[in-house]
């Protein structure tokens, strides 16, 4: 068989015979579109010098060192979105990105301005997920004079400053959870509602939405104070614990952040009967929410698609980075996912 010549690589791609010499020679003057073009040519007809273009389009991509502030090292979900990270930023075919992750355990909004600082004094733009907090806010205005640019995600944050917000509607991902939960249980009882921390402003919204559903469409449920677990799932197993210890009408739980472990826990030890009748709605999937929708403990898990989401993220900081013009902050919002027992 005749091997592929820079003809037919040109004739398949749609470009003259002299683009393809300038790519392969590492011409700055062709465009990355192009190049990327005469690239998923190659790879159709099995051109020889494949991994030369891809060379040179590397050489001559455009380079960003963008930086993840992350918290908890110990939860999955986080390490999951870590790992997504990564291979995000690897795959990008028309640029060079270094992702730089940085875990935070110690929440506390000092620790956290900190972190944010450090990392955004080396990267070309720092990526957030924390509760909101004057301090932290104080930190993205301060990089944002220093030429760099934050965006937050998942949760947003109070200042004008941050250069944009990507994750999901917040207020339709409550109200979706009420309409789960109100569909599925008997017309009265209680429904217990968790957060993370009342700081974290994707929590709290989904919180007010959720109840605003409920007070709309079924008043005779009691939707109770919510408790903040401070992320940390063996809080979250005392809280369920005291709850089915002290109540007995008990239809449905909605946890909004963190410690969806300690609540599977609790559940486990309760009786069969009793937490067959307690619907459970989550944020967001990892080993433990797919375990416990596995057992049908968990009726539904609202989620961010992780990888639709990091990509999303890395192209707004890449766009956050490359902005020429002071401009509004962005808002990249990606739509959730609804996984039950029966799609999982």
């Amino acid at each position: 068989m005749k091997r592929p010549t820079i003809t037919d690589l040109a004739k398949e791609s749609g470009v003259s015979v002299s683009t393809v010499n300038r790519i392969l020679a590492g011409s700055t003057q062709v465009k990355a579109t192009t190049a990327q073009q005469v690239q998923a040519a190659a790879e159709r007809i099995g051109f020889y010098g494949l991994g030369t273009i891809e060379t040179q389009i590397k050489k001559n991509a455009p380079t960003y060192r963008l930086g993840f502030l992350m918290q908890q090292s110990t939860r999955e979900l986080y390490q999951l979105f870590a790992q997504m990270i990564r291979t995000v930023c690897h795959e990008r075919p028309l640029d060079v990105v270094e992702p730089v992750v940085d875990f935070v355990d110690l929440l506390t909004p000092e620790n956290i301005a900190q972190r944010l600082k450090v990392l955004g004094e080396h990267c070309d733009a720092v990526a957030i997920i924390a509760a909101d907090h004057p301090l932290i806010g104080q930190t993205i205005r301060d990089l944002k004079e220093a030429g760099k640019p934050v965006v937050t995600y998942i949760t947003d944050q109070s200042a004008p400053e941050r250069a944009a917000f990507v994750g999901t509607d917040n207020w339709k991902l409550g109200r979706t959870a009420a309409w789960l939960i109100t569909n599925m249980v008997p017309p009265e009882g209680r429904i217990a509602i968790f957060q993370g921390n009342h700081r974290y402003q994707c929590q709290d919204t989904a919180d007010a939405s959720f109840r605003s559903f409920v007070r709309e469409n079924a008043p005779n449920l009691t939707v109770e104070n919510s408790r903040p677990t401070h992320e940390i799932s063996d809080n979250a197993y005392q809280m369920v614990r005291e709850l089915l210890d002290t109540t007995d009408d008990v239809v449905g739980i909605f946890i909004v952040g963190g410690g969806i472990s300690g609540v599977l826990r609790a559940l486990r030890q309760a009786p069969v009967e009793r937490r067959k009748n307690i619907k459970l709605i989550c944020r967001d999937i990892g080993p433990e929410t797919r375990k416990g929708l596995s057992e049908g403990l968990i009726t539904a898990a609202l989620c961010h698609p992780m990888r639709q989401t990091t990509e999303a993220l890395v192209q707004t900081m890449i766009d956050s980075v490359n902005s020429q013009t002071p401009q509004s902050t962005i808002q990249c919002t990606v739509p959730f996912e609804i996984i039950t027992p029966a799609n999982i």
